[in-house]
């Protein structure tokens, strides 16, 4: 989307962080998920302290996709340590690329999705990785389309439902 422009998300910012990661979060999963689960993650997962200790790591990058003014979604990667599961000094994994349900299909995924590529080639990764919830088709085409193959499965724990995530991975070099 030629009008959407990214930011490096501040830790001044935490209460809008907070704000779009609990909705964009919500919209994705509260169909899928009992109240009391969704409920627990987001007080858990996304608290602004939770989001602060986030931002606040080394080798973890939150950006804001701002279209016409307005957020319409985020990214967050993890490098080095920060990473969830792999750890692999080569590698850079996407964590979160969530967009406000409004902005769907208008190429705000695509621009947050370009910025983790270009930070991956500039700490030069040879891969990068991500889960994806083996449910959330939407995002397992939308890396598919991006090149992205699946390698594992891991359990994602979401309250009291243990969830399974593909393990999706695209080679850089």
């Amino acid at each position: 989307m030629k009008n959407t422009t990214l930011t490096k998300v501040t830790p001044s910012e935490i209460n809008l962080l907070q704000q779009v990661s609990r909705q964009t979060f919500s919209e994705t999963f509260a169909e899928s998920n009992t109240d009391d689960n969704l409920h627990n993650y987001l007080e858990k997962n996304l608290s602004a302290e939770q989001l602060l200790e986030e931002l606040a790591a080394a080798d973890t990058r939150f950006y804001f996709a701002e279209t016409d003014g307005k957020i319409a979604g985020y990214l967050k990667v993890n490098f080095g340590d920060s990473q969830t599961e792999l750890k692999d000094s080569n590698a850079l994994e996407i964590e979160r690329i969530y967009v406000l349900k409004e902005y769907h299909g208008k190429g705000v995924a695509q621009v947050l999705y370009a910025r983790a590529i270009e930070t991956a080639k500039i700490l030069n990764c040879h891969y990068v990785w991500l889960g994806v919830w083996e449910q959330n088709q939407r995002a397992i085409s939308f890396y598919r389309k991006n090149g992205f193959v699946e390698f594992d499965k891991h359990i994602f724990k979401l309250g009291d439902d243990a969830q399974t995530d593909i393990m999706m991975k695209l080679q850089l070099e």
